[in-house]
């Protein structure tokens, strides 16, 4: 069945108790943070970080992103996240830019050398106010209210690629609002974790802090359902099952020395707001992604570019 560049986001409002990404390190990091973690010189940066194209198929025409609204979202919130994906390919945002932090992922390229697309839009979208699956979500009830819809503990989104819900290989995604379930773990750092003592949330750009939370973890999957969509791209590590993609290697990476706990230098707006790049009329702040040609995570808002 042929791949088509379209991505499915399922916006929910609450958390769902399945192991997933977290833009948090663990509470108790493991070898494999460090090994995959920080660096002395470059954010991310590690002789033991070997990203590889294993030969699949990429992003490389226009994307589209369908959002399905799961539960009841208020209009200001739909717009922020609807504003940032349209922020990915908008021309003429200040620097430093959404548009310029996609740069790093249309680095990446297919076995043809053709790279991944420069243009994102958000396309039809629908809503299903009333739970119509109940609250209580596995992989499979989630592909039937996407079916439906035509076309947290320690979790905040998780994507995956269904092959026959619509007679074409379609990548989707989940992602929860975290403003009232596990905020200090999906919305770090403008919630922060009780495991960290004495640390203190900054202001969200966008005055939500649930879906400014939400912003980069979307901006995460967007990144790695566009590199490797069919889990045979691009990743480090040896097994598909478990791969490490190009944001999972700079997770919790928001600016120039940022690694382990510490985000990186960050930028502070004249009304208090945490952020590190510019959208249309709005601005977000999304984790950095890694680089295939310097071999390290980067942004637009890194202080020696």
């Amino acid at each position: 069945m042929p791949l088509r560049p379209l991505l499915l986001f399922f916006f929910l409002f609450f958390a769902v108790p399945v192991v997933s990404w977290r833009p948090w390190p663990n509470a108790k990091p493991n070898s494999t943070d460090f090994l995959y973690g920080g660096s002395k010189k470059y954010e991310g940066s590690s002789e033991f970080v070997h990203l590889k194209y294993h030969m699949g198929p990429v992003l490389t025409a226009n994307i589209t992103v369908y959002p399905i609204w799961y539960g009841t979202w208020q209009s200001s919130q739909k717009r922020i996240i609807r504003e940032f994906i349209g922020s990915i390919s908008a021309a003429g945002s200040k620097s430093p830019s959404v548009a310029g932090w996609w740069k790093t992922v249309q680095l990446y390229t297919d076995q043809t050398g053709a790279n991944i697309s420069g243009t994102v839009h958000v396309g039809e979208e629908k809503n299903d106010r009333f739970y119509s699956h109940g609250k209580s979500f596995t992989r499979l009830s989630v592909q039937s209210v996407i079916k439906s819809a035509d076309f947290c503990n320690n979790v905040c989104f998780h994507y995956f690629t269904f092959p026959s819900i619509v007679g074409y290989t379609l990548p989707y995604a989940w992602v929860g609002n975290s403003a009232k379930l596990c905020p200090g773990v999906c919305a770090y750092p403008f919630a922060v974790p009780d495991y960290i003592p004495g640390l203190k949330p900054v202001k969200s750009p966008n005055g939500d802090t649930g879906v400014d939370g939400m912003i980069s973890v979307i901006a995460h999957e967007i990144a790695e359902l566009s590199t490797n969509p069919l889990v045979n791209a691009w990743y480090a590590g040896q097994d598909p099952v478990f791969p490490v993609e190009i944001a999972d290697l700079c997770e919790g990476i928001y600016g120039t020395g940022g690694g382990g706990s510490y985000t990186g230098q960050m930028l502070n707006g004249k009304d208090g707001a945490t952020y590190n790049m510019n959208g249309i009329r709005r601005r977000f702040l999304v984790q950095w992604v890694w680089n295939p040609l310097v071999n390290y995570c980067t942004g637009p808002n890194a202080l020696d570019q």
